[in-house]
C-alpha cells in the first residue's frame, strides 16, 4: 500500500493525506477546512477505486471557488494513479510519506 500527501490549492484543507492499495481509496485525513464534511468524505469513498472517487468529485465547487477539497481529493488521486502507472513519465511526482 503506497501513501501520499498532497499539498492542495484554493480551499480550507491544507493537505489531504490517503492510501492506496493499487486503485483503491483508503485512510484519506484531510488538514484543516470544514471539519463535518472532512469527516464525512473519507468515510464516503473507503474502498472505492480512484477513478469512482475522481467522476464523483472532480466538479465539486465550494461557495464561489473554483474547486473544492472534495476536487482536490479527487485531484490527488487521479495524480497518485497516474505516477503509480508510470512514474518515469507522470507529470508530476506526488510527496509520498509514511503514515503511522
Amino acid at each position: 500500500m503506497e501513501n501520499y500527501l498532497f499539498d492542495t490549492h484554493g480551499v480550507c484543507a491544507k493537505q489531504i493525506q490517503f492510501k492506496l492499495d493499487g486503485d483503491i481509496v483508503h485512510d484519506v485525513k484531510f488538514f484543516g477546512g470544514c471539519d463535518g464534511n472532512l469527516k464525512a468524505i473519507p468515510i464516503l469513498v473507503d474502498g472505492m477505486t480512484v477513478d469512482e472517487v475522481y467522476e464523483k468529485l472532480k466538479d465539486v465547487k465550494c461557495g464561489m471557488k473554483k474547486t473544492s477539497c472534495p476536487a482536490q481529493l479527487a485531484q490527488a488521486l487521479k495524480t497518485a494513479a497516474e505516477y503509480q502507472k508510470d512514474p518515469e513519465n507522470s507529470a508530476q511526482k506526488p510527496t509520498i510519506e509514511e503514515m503511522k
